[in-house]
């Protein structure tokens, strides 16, 4: 049988009502946004289930809702038995693919990311930091744009790679702006701003990823059960000191997704389950390599389908 890894969304991937269907049916699932709302002393589960979508989509709700989505879902799929030989998840995702990995209890997990959410809010001033989509340049061309401009003092850098041919960049306003037109310029196809709320996964994180440090010595960080692929390196970790390093270096460093999916497909990985809201990994792993099988688990249909596809080839 072929290897299978479960890859988790992050950021952006938010809906209200994301869970529900299952967390109606299946009381093991609804088990863990109790648990989150206990952790938190919030009622998170009501803004993931009913909204409003604008507070849903804020930076500290967004991230635990997120995590507490993917996890509950990934507990059906355990349930059935099926099982992974990595995981991997884009940015706040790698946190979902360390619970699952057996390397952080849920619980720790879900506070972590509250707490990352804060600090990534407060960081920048609101306003000054922004990111955008750059599509059809590489990264080396564009790599060359963003040190041009950060030499000049406008700060900017590469942030998500994503795919081929698309790639986001992060850091102040003037930066990306700048960035923006000199990719224009040089030959990208479309550069599209995104609606964020800070500069994410740039050196302007830095001082997020300083107070973050206090945050991870407070968990309980263990050993992965099977390997999880680095957001930061594209290379499996599993041991506890280099899980905790990468996650403080992740804060401002690029998610090399477009690597990680390469790294997994080495490896021997034929089967993509993405676990938790929306099918935006399944879609940039297909642009990395259309053949591979990849699965979208959300709701009780797409968990049926890929329990009967895993069932059938086993």
């Amino acid at each position: 049988m072929s290897k299978i890894a479960f890859v988790f969304p992050g950021q952006g991937s938010q809906t209200v009502g994301m869970g529900k269907e299952l967390a109606d049916k299946y009381s093991e699932v609804a088990g863990y946004f109790k648990k989150a709302d206990e952790k938190l002393g919030t009622d998170l589960s009501s803004i993931i289930f009913e909204g409003p979508q604008d507070e849903l989509t804020q930076t500290t709700n967004a991230q635990p809702a997120l995590l507490t989505t993917s996890v509950a879902i990934l507990e059906r799929l355990k349930s059935e038995g099926i099982q992974a030989d990595y995981t991997a998840g884009h940015s706040l995702g790698e946190y979902s693919a360390l619970v699952a990995a057996g390397s952080l209890s849920f619980e720790d997990a879900v506070y972590a990311v509250r707490k990352r959410g804060e600090l990534m809010e407060e960081a920048v001033p609101s306003g000054e930091g922004t990111m955008a989509a750059v599509l059809g340049m590489d990264r080396e061309a564009l790599k060359e744009v963003t040190d041009g401009v950060t030499e000049e003092g406008y700060p900017v850098g590469l942030a998500n790679l994503n795919c081929p041919g698309q790639i986001v960049i992060s850091g102040t306003v003037k930066g990306v702006e700048a960035a923006s037109e000199r990719a224009k310029e040089a030959g990208a196809k479309r550069v599209i701003p995104l609606q964020v709320s800070g500069p994410f996964h740039s050196q302007l994180m830095k001082p997020a990823a300083e107070k973050f440090i206090e945050i991870l010595d407070s968990i309980q960080i263990s050993n992965a059960d099977v390997p999880v692929i680095a957001n930061v390196t594209a290379l499996p970790v599993s041991e506890a000191e280099e899980i905790k390093r990468l996650l403080i270096e992740q804060l401002y460093s690029p998610v090399l997704w477009e690597d990680t999916v390469e790294k997994l497909l080495d490896l021997g990985v034929e089967t993509f389950i993405e676990i938790g809201s929306g099918k935006v990994l399944s879609g940039l792993i297909k642009k990395v390599n259309r053949r591979v099988k990849t699965f979208a688990v959300q709701d009780e249909a797409s968990l049926t389908e890929v329990i009967e596809k895993l069932k059938e080839e086993a």
